[in-house]
């Protein structure tokens, strides 16, 4: 390592690569203990995860991310491309797949008999998992750098409590298990997708950080392992991510000019109600919910409705809240 990686990575903090395959292979070592410790720490996070998005305690769901330990065999998978070790990416891999149908699982177990705890228009820990965007996976990239430095140098390995943290793995399968649960498949599509997003971001982190300190150079090629072919798999994957990710971010900026739309037809509307006040718009899935607060009667909902005629996308459900109990269907905008 020259230049400005010696800086980044000098090489008296770097950790040797016996070292770091111990910590990122699962099957390395004391097989049975390190299996033992993944499995109970993944379980015990996906119920406190689970239990914090149902709860929408953002607390709770904190917790989860500390201790969830799925970032490891993913690690392990940028550290098996990067020492050309083709057995260490599957085994990394088949622990990954494994741990999320575990994660999901459990999910999908709790949300069953529980079907009226979730709302995808109130809960906050769904709401904030089921609609990635592009600034996510830039996120996950910049999370997944800090995590990599963390694990290769011995000086800032306090640092990944918070990528864990900030990177977000069980969470957003805990939701969809929750969503799946619940038959919600699309919200589901959508938090799996964020997670498929961070688990690519940590891969080429990983995958650049290792290769960037040098580990590359000290591994030998595995028998019949083309890391190229590798690294091109990697690519195809960040494109199949970037695709849904990019049209999300459309799709989001879209809702957002749709939502400030509604709130001044809303308004306006509100107008000849004395008293009347709009609390918030919320657009998702199809449905706009317009929370209000109004002393007496609600002004003609088809009026609302004929207003929003033309502003936003026909097909759009309208529902107005106007709490304890008050909520009325308005209609579905463009409806003959």
């Amino acid at each position: 390592m020259t230049g400005g990686w010696e800086t980044i990575l000098p090489a008296g903090q770097r950790r040797d690569l016996d070292d770091l395959t111990a910590r990122l292979d699962l099957d390395h070592g004391d097989r049975h203990a390190t299996l033992s410790g993944f499995w109970t720490m993944l379980v015990l996070s996906a119920v406190i995860a689970v239990a914090g998005v149902l709860g929408d305690s953002t607390a709770t769901v904190i917790g989860a991310m500390i201790i969830a330990p799925l970032s490891v065999p993913i690690m392990g998978i940028a550290l098996g491309i990067v020492r050309g070790d083709a057995s260490q990416v599957v085994r990394s891999l088949g622990w990954v797949l494994a741990g999320v149908a575990t994660v999901i699982t459990l999910g999908a177990l709790a949300s069953w008999p529980l079907p009226d705890t979730i709302g995808s228009v109130s809960n906050s820990q769904v709401a904030a998992r089921t609609s990635p965007g592009i600034l996510d996976m830039v996120a996950a990239v910049a999370t997944g750098l800090a995590g990599a430095v963390g694990l290769a140098r011995r000086d800032v390995s306090d640092v990944l409590p918070g990528v864990a943290i900030a990177i977000s793995l069980v969470p957003p399968l805990g939701v969809v298990g929750i969503c799946l649960g619940n038959g919600q498949p699309i919200l589901a599509l959508g938090a799996f997708l964020l997670f498929l997003s961070n688990m690519v971001a940590l891969v080429l982190a990983g995958t650049l950080v290792f290769t960037a300190y040098g580990y590359a150079r000290e591994a030998a090629l595995a028998r019949g392992f083309n890391r190229r072919r590798a690294n091109s798999a990697v690519a195809a994957v960040l494109v199949l991510v970037l695709v849904p990710l990019l049209s999300n971010t459309a799709a989001n900026l879209a809702v957002a000019l749709w939502t400030r739309r509604v709130t001044q037809v809303a308004e306006e509307w509100l107008a000849s109600a004395p008293g009347g006040r709009l609390v918030d718009v919320t657009i998702t899935s199809g449905t706009a919910v317009l929370g209000v607060e109004v002393p007496e009667d609600l002004p003609d909902p088809a009026a609302l409705l004929e207003a929003l005629d033309g502003a936003i996308p026909a097909g759009i459900n309208v529902v107005v809240d106007a709490g304890v109990g008050e909520r009325v269907e308005v209609g579905v905008v463009g409806a003959p």
